[in-house]
C-alpha cells in the first residue's frame, strides 16, 4: 500500500453518505499503524472481529452495529490482556470517529499524579463542560486500573470513580462520551471501584474486548 493512500480512500459519497469499505478500512489502520508504532506492526486476524467492532461503531453504521449489539450513543470500554494493542487501537481509529464522539487519550496514571500535585482541581478538565460546548470534551481514559490511590495534602480519592461517576451524569443530561481502555474483568473493575460505578459503565459504555488469549504485540 502506497504512503500516500489515506482515509479519503477508505469510503465512497453516495446519496450524501460515507460508504466504508471495510477492507480498505483495515489496510488504512495496518499502513498507518506501521507508519506511527514502527513496520512489525500488523493487525492479527483473532483480534479482526474486535477491530471490526470498533469500525463499525466508529463509521456509524446502525445496521451492523445494532446486529452486534452496539449502542451508538454510548461510549467503549475496550477490555484486553497487558500488551494486546488497546491504546494503540484507539489511537488509530480515531479517524474514522463520528465528531460528536471524539475523544483525547489520557492515561490514568498521568490523572492521579495531577491529583497529587493541584488535588481536586485537577479534576475539573474532565468533569464540568467548557464554555463553548454543551458536553464534556470527550476522553479516551487509558489503562483503567493501573493508576495508584494517591493522597493531595492527606486528602485520599478514588480518582477514577469519582471522575466517572461525574461523566456518567453528564452522559445522562445532555449524551456526552466517554471511552475507557483496561485490563480489568468487569469483577476487577468492581471490586476496584465499586458496584455503583459497575452499575453506570453498563449504561454509558459499550464492552468490546480483545481475546484473553491474544498475544502480547510489544
Amino acid at each position: 500500500m502506497e504512503n500516500h493512500f489515506n482515509l479519503n480512500n477508505t469510503f465512497e459519497i453516495k446519496n450524501n453518505c460515507r460508504i466504508y469499505d471495510l477492507q480498505k478500512c483495515f489496510a488504512y489502520l495496518e499502513l498507518h499503524g506501521k507508519q506511527t508504532y514502527g513496520q512489525s506492526f500488523k493487525i492479527n486476524n483473532d483480534d479482526k472481529p474486535t477491530i471490526y467492532k470498533l469500525l463499525i461503531y466508529s463509521i456509524r453504521d446502525k445496521e451492523n452495529a445494532s446486529k452486534l449489539g452496539l449502542d451508538l450513543n454510548k461510549g467503549i470500554l475496550l477490555s484486553g490482556p497487558v500488551g494486546c494493542g488497546k491504546t494503540s487501537i484507539m489511537h488509530l481509529i480515531k479517524p474514522f470517529i463520528y465528531t460528536k464522539h471524539d475523544y483525547k487519550i489520557k492515561t490514568t496514571r498521568e490523572i492521579s499524579f495531577e491529583f497529587a500535585k493541584k488535588g481536586f482541581e485537577a479534576l475539573q478538565p474532565y468533569i464540568h463542560k467548557s464554555n463553548l460546548q454543551h458536553r464534556l470534551t470527550g476522553y479516551c481514559f487509558d489503562d483503567l486500573g493501573t493508576e495508584q490511590q494517591i493522597k493531595h495534602f492527606g486528602n485520599e480519592c478514588n480518582v477514577m470513580a469519582e471522575i466517572l461517576i461525574s461523566r456518567y451524569e453528564h452522559f445522562i443530561e445532555n449524551q456526552s462520551v466517554t471511552h475507557i481502555t483496561t485490563n480489568l474483568s468487569a469483577t476487577e473493575i468492581e471490586n476496584a471501584y465499586g458496584n455503583r460505578l459497575r452499575s453506570r459503565l453498563r449504561s454509558m459504555v459499550n464492552l468490546i474486548t480483545f481475546d484473553r488469549n491474544s498475544k502480547d504485540k510489544r
